[in-house]
């Protein structure tokens, strides 16, 4: 069964109008952030794939902000491709980097963009949970409080009534381990 013949009249209309509406802001939005027209070209075409497909499944009521917001996903996508990190780098003690790096929650799938970026943040979700379950308690709750819940080190000790080095020394044991454990995954989705 062909596109044309499972969509309505109405919703490619609507589609097509939305495309030639929102197009030209759209394309100036992608490429004062990609510099490579063809990467600005692909970024386009892949936003308005998604909001087809979308669309068909469920009329999309706010369509400029949803575009605009699927552009941004998949030039942060870009970049994380384009990008490549050390796995080593990717779990580090924020105590150790001054800027403004990004965390977990940064580093994992966005599950709107689709189905498959669902299952892949719920595959890596589950690795680090299986992985944090292997830790000693006390590195477990000091990594968990300060990256998944986003705690400062001095947040933690008033809450713990622990040392800040003592909690900055937990968290690292925490992120050697993890930065062992998840080598494999992390190789594993990088070359897919």
């Amino acid at each position: 069964m062909t596109l044309d013949t499972t969509m309505a009249a109405g919703q490619k209309e609507k589609i097509g109008l939305a495309v030639q509406q929102e197009r030209r802001r759209l394309l100036n939005f992608i490429r004062s952030r990609i510099p490579d027209e063809a990467d600005a070209e692909d970024i386009l075409q892949d936003v308005f794939y998604q909001f087809t497909e979308s669309f068909m499944l469920q009329p999309i009521e706010q369509v400029s902000a949803w575009l605009f917001r699927a552009a941004r996903n998949r030039i942060t996508d870009l970049f994380r491709k384009k990008k490549s990190i050390p796995f080593s780098r990717l779990i580090t003690s924020r105590q150790e980097e001054e800027d403004d790096s990004p965390g977990i929650q940064d580093l994992l799938p966005d599950p709107a963009d689709g189905p498959e970026a669902a299952y892949a943040r719920k595959i890596i979700l589950q690795e680090l949970m299986d992985a944090l379950e292997e830790l000693p308690t006390e590195q477990r709750e000091a990594f968990v409080m300060n990256e998944l819940e986003d705690r400062s080190f001095k947040e933690m000790a008033e809450m713990t009534g622990e040392g800040v080095n003592t909690l900055i020394s937990r968290k690292r044991y925490a992120v050697l381990h993890l930065r062992e454990r998840l080598e494999e995954l992390y190789k594993e989705l990088i070359t897919h």
